[in-house]
């Protein structure tokens, strides 16, 4: 049964820092395409960041860039969102996913993630 557990979110001030953090269980976790994304009230869910396994590569949304760093450790099992000089747009509620599909045009978005976790919320306020 494969499971992902997210946690590291929490309430932290304009300018701030938080890494949040993903346990991924029952699947070849190496092998696999994954993502962090976030839904803000009101708003569908958006990429936030993804690392596609066909080539590798790692897909950032423009409102992240330069502030936001997805890494993986696969002896662990485990994905990470490092996040810093958070703003309060970028309170949201954020999940952790997963792919074994390979897509032919990989892209960071919610309909080529199989497995979801359930998410974890971030708060940016002073």
């Amino acid at each position: 049964q494969v499971q992902l557990v997210e946690s590291g979110g929490g309430l932290v001030q304009p300018g701030g820092s938080l890494r949040l953090s993903c346990a991924v269980f029952g699947l070849a976790f190496d092998y696999a395409g994954i993502g962090w994304f976030r839904q803000a009230p009101g708003k569908e869910r958006e990429g936030v960041s993804c690392v596609h396994r066909n080539s590798n590569t790692t897909d950032y949304a423009d409102s992240v860039k330069g502030r936001f760093t997805i890494s993986r450790d696969n002896a662990k099992n485990m994905m990470y969102l490092q996040m810093n000089n958070l703003k309060p747009e970028d309170t949201a509620v954020y999940y952790c996913a997963v792919t074994l599909r390979r897509w032919q045009t990989p892209s960071c978005v919610r309909g080529q993630y199989d497995y979801w976790g359930r998410g974890t919320q971030v708060t940016v306020s002073s």
